[in-house]
């Protein structure tokens, strides 16, 4: 029997019933809004995202190997939430209350980073901000995905990606224009980045709607374990986390940037770039893959991938850098909600969330080590051999997803005759 063969698809009658609601752009209310929370919380991550790097290295003097490790815990620290946040929800039947939490820890954290003189205070910060994460991923996806129709879950999940990242279009210019203005004040783009963050919490708490399970889903609540996914489930998850090893912090393309030549005021900028043609390409990319299948977006994402880390690994202009940047961006648009809305069509419906969770929280914690692993190669062998590494596992995982998709026609042949 193929490891790899599918059980059971994913039933319709979920969705069904929401075919009669008001549509928002062509999109159910929860889509909507959640893709609006999340655009003004990545407006308030984003301001100061790009410039977290810099401040440990630039004014608090922190060497790569600690930048590596603080993102590194942060990210692991989230994931670890993730799969708990997510079998909670499923096991309560509630997501809003979980989402409305993650994402009021997150705008609290500002403060924290704001008043921060030490590295450790940056990373108290950087945990709490993770904390929120792990704690809302899991639900806000499973919203997501019981609001949307089976044949438009990659366009669901790709509107729900292009919003949040045009808020991370936003972000770095607010943060932009805040630094030229003010003497390249970091403490004040930390301070006002609670503003965006607030009005999301404020869209949760009055817009999105959810129902109460019915007296028959609640009696088969979820244990937390993975005996409810086949393995085909397994193996994606398997790929996505090789993937994850080699995909270390963002933090390492903003202190590349800035080595080959970008000037510091300019790196929000850099940014902005990135994350304008993310969100643009994302849309697009999610019809493309709801068309001609996310198997073949997800795994161009993959190969191009280990392209733009090679680049990275080599470029020596700053006209390269914006090269790189700006597919860097076209890459998450192919991937980031694309491999969510595929997920979601190989899952047990009566466990979205714990699914989601597991595979966020697999993903997240190969980021320790990712972060750890870039930062230790960067200050020991070179800033390149970073980038050599991630180039390298992005091309392992491309040629294991192409033996998934083969294994798995193969089985679909071999039971039809």
């Amino acid at each position: 029997m193929n490891i790899l063969s599918r059980k059971q698809p994913l039933p319709m009658s979920r969705n069904s019933g929401m075919q009669g609601e008001r549509k928002y752009a062509g999109l159910s209310r929860n889509v909507f809004f959640s893709g609006l929370v999340s655009f003004f919380m990545d407006v308030s991550s984003e301001m100061i995202y790009p410039l977290v790097p810099l401040f440990l290295a630039n004014v608090l003097g922190v060497n790569k190997s600690m930048i590596g490790l603080i993102e590194g815990i942060a990210e692991a620290t989230a994931s670890l939430l993730k799969v708990f946040s997510g079998w909670l929800s499923d096991r309560i039947g509630r997501r809003k209350n979980l989402m409305l939490a993650g994402y009021a820890i997150s705008t609290l954290s500002r403060p924290i980073i704001a008043l921060a003189g030490a590295w450790q205070q940056v990373l108290a910060a950087r945990l709490v901000d993770r904390l929120g994460k792990g704690i809302r991923t899991a639900p806000r996806d499973a919203i997501i995905a019981e609001a949307t129709e089976t044949t438009h879950l990659a366009r669901a999940f790709s509107f729900h990606r292009s919003m949040d990242t045009m808020g991370a279009v936003i972000g770095p210019a607010i943060a932009l224009l805040l630094l030229q203005h003010h003497n390249n004040s970091y403490t004040l783009v930390f301070w006002l980045s609670m503003i965006p963050g607030a009005i999301a919490v404020l869209i949760i708490a009055g817009c999105i709607t959810e129902k109460k399970r019915s007296a028959a889903a609640a009696a088969q609540r979820p244990r937390l374990t993975l005996k409810h996914f086949d393995g085909k489930v397994k193996f994606f998850i398997l790929i996505a986390t090789i993937f994850a090893l080699g995909n270390s912090s963002d933090a390492f393309l903003i202190l590349r940037a800035e080595q080959v030549g970008i000037p510091t005021v300019m790196i929000p900028a850099v940014y902005l770039t990135f994350n304008l043609i993310y969100s643009l390409t994302a849309i697009p990319a999610g019809i493309a893959a709801d068309r001609f299948g996310k198997e073949r977006l997800i795994l161009l994402g993959f190969v191009l991938f280990a392209g733009l880390y090679y680049g990275f690994a080599r470029v020596s202009t700053s006209t390269g850098i914006w090269v790189l940047f700006g597919l860097y961006g076209v890459f998450m648009g192919l991937t980031e909600g694309i491999q969510k809305a595929f997920l979601a069509t190989i899952i047990p419906p009566d466990f979205k969330a714990t699914a989601f969770g597991v595979y966020a929280s697999a993903v997240g914690l190969a980021t320790l080590p990712a972060s750890l692993i870039g930062g230790l190669l960067w200050d020991h062998v070179s800033p390149s051999a970073t980038f050599y590494f991630g180039a390298a596992t992005a091309a392992l995982s491309a040629l294991l997803f192409s033996a998934m998709i083969v294994s798995d026609k193969t089985s679909v042949h071999s039971s039809l005759r």
